[in-house]
């Protein structure tokens, strides 16, 4: 059995919608070395990071404690824009402030969202060693709903740079603690 535990990234300089791939603001770094310096007791683990700046930002607070890099993995990602209009910047938030309120289960719901999920659940439940995992809001979501069956997109609302736990053992993902939960907005 192996530990996982997904972290929020820190608080991103730009909104969803304003900028296609933001790094932390000065908030967030420091949300960051925070987090690093609670998990760095428990280390040096296994370490992914989403390939987006924020994400990375995040990990490397952990990189710099443990001495080792961490494995970019496109699969823990966040959740991928649309093609087409709906997908253009500006349109970015009104489009995820939907997916956000709707069900995995939804007839609507895009086939594209689908493979992303089955992708990142893979990605996920192929953990065999302890490890921490630097990803988003709606990866952590899916995650959860994963293991727990919820069909929502949002279960509940992970804080910048909470920790959520889960054990993974027989490609099944088990949560075991939901991370800190904050009032973070969709912009």
């Amino acid at each position: 059995m192996a530990r996982l535990i997904l972290v929020r990234h820190g608080r991103a300089a730009a909104g969803w919608g304003e900028d296609a791939d933001p790094d932390l603001d000065d908030d967030g770094r420091r949300q960051a070395e925070e987090m690093a310096a609670k998990l760095a007791v428990d280390g040096p683990m296994h370490l992914w990071t989403s390939p987006l700046r924020r994400a990375r930002s995040t990990a490397a607070a952990l990189e710099r404690r443990w001495g080792s890099p961490a494995r970019v993995e496109p699969r823990v990602g966040e959740i991928p824009s649309p093609p087409g209009a709906q997908g253009e910047l500006g349109n970015r938030g009104a489009w995820l402030g939907g997916v956000m309120g709707s069900s995995w289960d939804d007839p609507g719901l895009d086939a594209f969202l689908h493979e992303w999920r089955d992708q990142l659940i893979g990605a996920l439940t192929s953990v065999q060693e302890d490890t921490v995992v630097a990803t988003h809001f709606v990866a952590i979501n899916t995650a959860v709903g994963a293991a727990t069956g919820a069909t929502a997109v949002t279960s509940f609302r992970p804080d910048y740079c909470s920790r959520t736990l889960f054990e993974v053992e027989s490609g099944r993902l088990e949560l075991v603690e939901l991370g800190s939960e904050g009032s973070t907005l969709v912009r």
